[in-house]
């Protein structure tokens, strides 16, 4: 073999990935098929091509949204994005705040901005996913009650930051507050 065939063969064999190999190497040694991030990322593409202006418009409202909190979660020794059951916090926090200001636009008889802000939710909420209906949180209660060990309304913390880990973006933590409070207190 010659000498510029052989550098050539081994630069080949040796050579660090390219971006893209990185990411999709990266992706395949997690096990993620689909991160929240590329799903967002590619729903603004089709809402660009559709030209659909209002999912467009939230999209790129929950891009900006997701950029603030990663950069206010960065460290020095994390420069990762924050992971996806975060994302889904942001996203339910962003359609709380949405439906406090449909219900303060329809007392101030604004229907136009309060239309505004369902269409809002609507495509939000296509990102979400399944919400648990009021059995389901009560079953989900129940299940880290006793996982947990929780016998008074002291142990409230540990109960709601287990169903926290484990049904991101699936039930309304709100709702869930109460329901542990309840079967904590009676």
């Amino acid at each position: 073999m010659a000498g510029s065939q052989f550098t050539s063969y081994f630069n080949s064999l040796f050579a660090l990935p390219t971006a893209r190999q990185a990411i999709s190497f990266r992706r395949l040694a997690i096990g993620i098929e689909a991160m929240l991030r590329d799903k967002l990322n590619e729903a603004m593409k089709d809402a660009m091509r559709a030209r659909e202006t209002v999912a467009l418009g939230t999209i790129r409202l929950i891009l900006a949204k997701l950029k603030e909190v990663d950069i206010a979660s960065r460290t020095e020794s994390n420069r990762e994005g924050v992971p996806d059951d975060r994302i889904l916090s942001m996203m339910q926090g962003m359609i709380k705040q949405r439906h406090e200001s449909v219900v303060l636009y329809e007392k101030g008889n604004r229907a136009d901005l309060a239309d505004k802000e369902k269409a809002e939710i609507a495509i939000i909420e296509r990102f979400l996913p399944k919400q648990m209906d009021d059995a389901a949180v009560a079953a989900a209660v129940r299940d880290a009650i006793a996982a947990a060990g929780a016998t008074s309304v002291k142990d409230m913390g540990g109960v709601m930051a287990a169903l926290k880990t484990k049904y991101a973006g699936q039930m309304d933590f709100a709702k869930a507050s109460a329901t542990v409070k309840k079967a904590l207190a009676g």
